[in-house]
């Protein structure tokens, strides 16, 4: 900002690239706060909303952008948005970036800046994909490391290990038990992050979800509604994993262990923020001890395990789900020998 301030006005002055579309939203939020009184104006764009809107606001100028990569490249492609005196680049969370298949976005994006500029890249890792994009997008670069990839000090770590069968009834065990002020739930995908928002919601909770498969209008509506304390539980993805900043999450619950170690490092600080203190449970599975395993390496601690004592860990599956899968095992097979005599 005070960079632009200096500059003359009416031109796209500086771009911040984000992965996620709620990324771009908290940053060009971030904008507004800090631009006030100086007259420089801003932009949010990503897709999910009207592109036409956007372009009216782009027609009366804007110095600085908040983009993702997608609907960036819709405009520039149309000519809609002018980088050709763009001073100041930012790539952030870079391998996200990589991570959700962008980086071809962003080196067709680099067609459209000057190459006299100044780039910004922030990664919390560097594979060796980022290395190459920062070989090719920065001249001499400053390398500044802030931090180990490990969580919070603030945050304090517990495992329940449970059956795959029984991880819903010991979810709602810990939330009926807990003392909690707000609580972020992961899981690994969308169709389960909708059914176990609508299972929670049977038990009388404020809850709301967070994944892809929303519509944006549904997205901003569920983050900010979560941030102002509509809701005391939000069930997400991944994409509420990196970068958000939402006060006061006392709890982040791994209903789903993650992919990676450094995707687990990336959930569970989204509490503890601060120097508050948070707490991260993670429900584990027979198959996660060895990602636990990794994490523990990372963090050069064990991590604490318990077992909720009043909790049936013997209890078996519900008749409907055991007969649910025997129809399903019954149709793989018909479907196997189906294709054998195709075969043949």
């Amino acid at each position: 900002l005070q960079c632009l301030l200096q500059s003359p006005r009416g031109h796209v002055g500086a771009l911040i690239i984000s992965p996620t579309r709620e990324l771009a939203e908290q940053t060009y939020e971030t904008i507004n706060e800090l631009r006030k009184q100086t007259g420089l104006r801003s932009i949010a764009i990503y897709g999910g909303v009207s592109m036409e809107q956007q372009t009216r606001q782009l027609t009366k100028g804007v110095e600085i952008i908040a983009a993702c990569p997608g609907r960036l490249l819709d405009h520039l492609w149309k000519g809609t948005v002018d980088l050709s005196h763009l001073e100041v680049l930012v790539i952030d969370e870079a391998d996200r970036m990589f991570d959700m298949g962008f980086l071809p976005d962003i080196k067709r994006i680099l067609k459209f800046v000057p190459s006299k500029r100044q780039t910004m890249l922030f990664s919390a890792t560097f594979p060796k994909e980022i290395e190459q994009l920062a070989a090719q997008t920065l001249h001499n670069p400053k390398r500044i490391s802030i931090g180990l990839a490990v969580p919070a000090h603030t945050v304090a770590h517990t495992l329940y290990p449970v059956p795959q069968h029984l991880k819903k009834n010991l979810l709602f065990k810990l939330l009926d038990q807990t003392d909690t002020n707000s609580v972020l739930i992961f899981t690994r995908t969308k169709h389960r992050a909708k059914k176990l928002a609508q299972q929670i919601e049977q038990t009388g909770q404020r809850v709301t979800s967070l994944h892809g498969n929303r519509s944006q209008n549904q997205r901003t509506s569920a983050l900010k509604g979560f941030k102002q304390g509509n809701y005391q539980i939000m069930v997400a993805t991944d994409i509420a994993a990196r970068g958000l900043d939402i006060e006061n999450i006392s709890h982040v619950i791994n209903f789903d262990m993650p992919d990676t170690a450094d995707a687990y490092i990336h959930r569970i600080g989204r509490t503890g923020r601060a120097e508050r203190s948070g707490d991260a449970f993670t429900l584990v599975t027979p198959e996660d001890f060895e990602l636990v395993r990794k994490i523990e390496k990372i963090m050069q601690q064990k991590l604490h395990q318990e077992m909720l004592p009043n909790f049936d860990y013997k209890a078996g599956k519900p008749k409907d789900e055991q007969t649910s899968k025997t129809t399903r095992s019954n149709g793989n097979r018909q479907a196997k020998s189906r294709q054998k005599q195709w075969a043949h």
